[in-house]
C-alpha cells in the first residue's frame, strides 16, 4: 500500500482518520493505540515478515532509551549500554542493507568461496534506524523527557513519515502525540493537509512518473545514448527524483496535518541553491541535520582545525552516500558531494565570490552530473552516460528534429529510445526546469495562500486529476533507501 493507490486514499486513510477522532473523543490512549496499530498494519501490508523486525527494534530501543534517560548506573555502565544500543541498530542496518555488498567485494578481492544469500531489504529500515539512534544518544545526554510507549511507538512508526521520512527527532513529535489537542478536529490543519497532500500527489503521478518513463528508457540502453539523448535521459532523472521525493515529502506533511501532527520540512527548493552547502540545507533537510548533529559535531566539527574539518566533511558525505545505498556508485556520489562541500568551504573562507547566476548554474550542473552516479547501476554505466553527455558517443538528435533544422547533416541524426516527439520532450523538460527554478514551492503555497473557494477548487482539481492517474501505481524512489 502506497500513498498513490486507491486502497490507501479511499479505504485505509478515511477509516484510520475517522476512528482516530472518534476514539480521541472517548479517550486519548484509545486513539493513540488505534493510530499505532494502523501504522504497523500499514508497514506490515508491504511484507508481514518484517513486522516483527520493526517491533523488536522499537521495544529494544525503547528499553535502552528508558534506562539511559533515567540516568541509572554509573558513567561506564551508561556508555556501555549506549554503545551496545548503537551496535544493535547499526548491526541490523548493516546485515540487511550492506552484508551482501560487503561479501561481494570480499569474493571479488580474495576469490572467497562464500555463497551470498539474498536478503530482502526491509522497508524504511534506514529511516527508523537513524531516528532511534538519535533517540538513544539524546537519552544518554538526558535530553529525553517521556517514556510513554504509545508516544514512542508513534514516533517511530507514524505511517505518513515511516517509509521515506522525514527523519523526525523525538523532540519534534513526541510532545504532539501527548497533546490532547492533537485528537480534536482542526479545520485549518485539515485544509492545509489536503492542499499539500494534493500538490504532492500531483507531483508524483502527473510529473515524476512522466519523467520516469524517459529516464528509465535512457538508462536501460546507455550504450546507445548520444549527446542529445543522454542529456534528455539525465535531465529526466534529475527532474523525476526532484518531483518524486518532493511529492512524498509534501504528502507526508499533508497526511500528518490531517492528524494535527506537524512534521519538519524536508525539502525546500534545492535546485534554487547557490552553492553545494545551500543545496544540502534544502535537500533531505532532516538527514543533513542528523549527520551534522550526531556525526559531524561529535567528530569535532570545525573545532579542531581546517584539516580535521575537511576530513569530517568528507566522512559525513561518505556516510550519506552509503546510507542511500549499498553500492560503489553511491559511495562515489557521496565522495563527489564531500569534495564539492570542502571546495565550497575553502572558497568562502578565502573570501572569493561568484555572480549569483553563475553560482546557481554551477551548483545545478554539479548536482545534475552527480545524480548520474546516483541513478546508474554501476560505475561503468555512469561513465558511459557521462561520456555520451560530453559528446564522445556522437551528437545524435531526436527523430523529427531535422524538420526544424533542414540544413543539419542527416548522418548526425540518432534515434531516441523514448517513443516521444522531440518537441514534446523539450517542452516538458523545459516546463519542469522552470517549475523547480522559479515557481513557489508547496510549503510556501500552503503557508501563504488564504483559504477560500478558489483554493478549494484548485485542491479538488489536483486530487481529481491525480486519482484518474492511479491505474498505473509506482513506488517512490526513496523507498529503495
Amino acid at each position: 500500500m502506497i500513498f498513490n493507490s486507491f486502497e490507501f486514499i479511499f479505504l485505509f486513510l478515511p477509516v484510520v482518520w475517522l476512528l482516530y477522532y472518534i476514539l480521541g473523543r472517548i479517550k486519548v490512549p484509545f486513539a493513540k493505540g488505534w493510530l499505532l496499530a494502523a501504522s504497523l498494519f500499514f508497514y506490515g501490508y508491504w511484507n508481514p515478515a518484517y513486522l516483527p523486525l520493526i517491533l523488536a527494534s522499537m521495544l529494544i530501543n525503547y528499553g535502552v532509551g528508558g534506562f539511559l534517560g533515567r540516568n541509572k548506573g554509573g558513567t561506564a555502565v551508561r556508555k556501555t549500554v549506549l554503545t551496545l544500543g548503537i551496535i544493535f541498530n547499526a548491526g541490523l542496518l548493516g546485515y540487511y542493507k550492506y552484508f551482501a555488498f560487503f561479501m561481494e567485494n570480499v569474493n571479488y578481492l580474495f576469490d572467497f568461496p562464500v555463497i551470498i544469500r539474498d536478503v530482502i531489504l526491509p522497508l524504511a529500515i534506514s529511516f527508523y534506524t537513524f531516528q532511534q539512534i538519535a533517540y538513544l544518544v539524546d537519552s544518554y545526554r538526558l535530553e529525553t523527557k517521556e517514556y510513554n510507549f504509545l508516544n514512542y511507538g508513534l514516533f517511530v512508526s507514524f505511517f505518513p513519515q515511516l517509509i521515506a521520512g522525514p527523519i523526525v527527532h523525538h523532540g519534534e513529535v513526541m510532545s504532539q502525540f501527548g497533546d490532547k489537542k492533537s485528537y480534536r478536529l482542526n479545520a485549518s490543519n485539515i485544509s492545509k493537509g489536503l492542499l499539500i497532500f494534493s500538490i504532492g500527489l500531483f507531483k508524483k503521478v502527473a510529473i515524476a512518473d512522466t519523467f520516469a518513463v524517459w529516464a528509465n528508457a535512457g538508462y536501460s540502453s546507455v550504450d546507445s545514448l548520444s549527446f542529445v539523448s543522454s542529456w534528455i535521459t539525465t535531465l529526466s532523472y534529475t527532474l523525476q527524483l526532484y518531483f518524486d521525493f518532493s511529492g512524498y515529502s509534501d504528502m507526508a506533511i499533508g497526511l500528518a496535518l490531517l492528524f494535527n501532527i506537524k512534521l519538519p520540512i524536508n525539502f525546500n527548493s534545492p535546485y534554487k541553491a547557490l552553492d553545494i552547502q545551500d543545496f544540502w540545507r534544502r535537500w533531505h533537510i532532516t538527514l543533513s541535520k542528523f549527520l551534522t548533529g550526531y556525526i559531524y559535531i561529535p567528530l569535532g566539527g570545525n573545532r579542531k582545525g581546517p584539516r580535521r574539518t575537511y576530513i569530517n566533511i568528507l566522512i559525513i558525505f561518505l556516510i550519506s552516500g552509503v546510507w542511500h545505498g549499498a553500492g560503489w556508485t553511491f559511495i562515489v556520489w557521496g565522495a563527489m558531494h564531500g569534495a564539492a562541500s570542502m571546495i565550497c568551504r575553502w572558497w568562502k573562507l578565502a573570501g572569493f565570490k561568484m555572480n549569483k547566476i553563475l553560482a546557481w548554474a554551477t551548483t545545478f550542473l554539479f548536482v545534475h552530473i552527480a545524480w548520474v552516479f546516483f541513478r546508474a547501476l554501476t560505475i561503468e554505466e555512469a561513465v558511459t552516460v557521462l561520456g555520451a553527455m560530453a559528446g564522445f558517443s556522437g551528437f545524435g538528435l531526436p527523430a523529427g528534429f531535422l524538420s526544424y533544422f533542414p540544413s543539419i547533416n542527416p548522418e548526425w541524426i540518432g534515434a531516441l529510445p523514448f517513443g516521444t516527439s522531440a518537441t514534446e520532450l523539450g517542452l516538458v523538460i523545459l516546463l519542469g526546469l522552470f517549475i523547480v527554478w522559479f515557481a513557489q514551492n508547496s510549503i510556501e503555497i500552503m503557508e501563504e495562500q488564504k483559504r477560500n473557494a478558489m483554493l478549494a477548487i484548485y485542491t479538488g482539481l489536483l486530487l481529481f486529476y491525480s486519482v484518474m492517474q492511479l491505474q498505473q501505481v509506482s513506488e517512490f524512489l526513496y523507498f529503495n533507501f
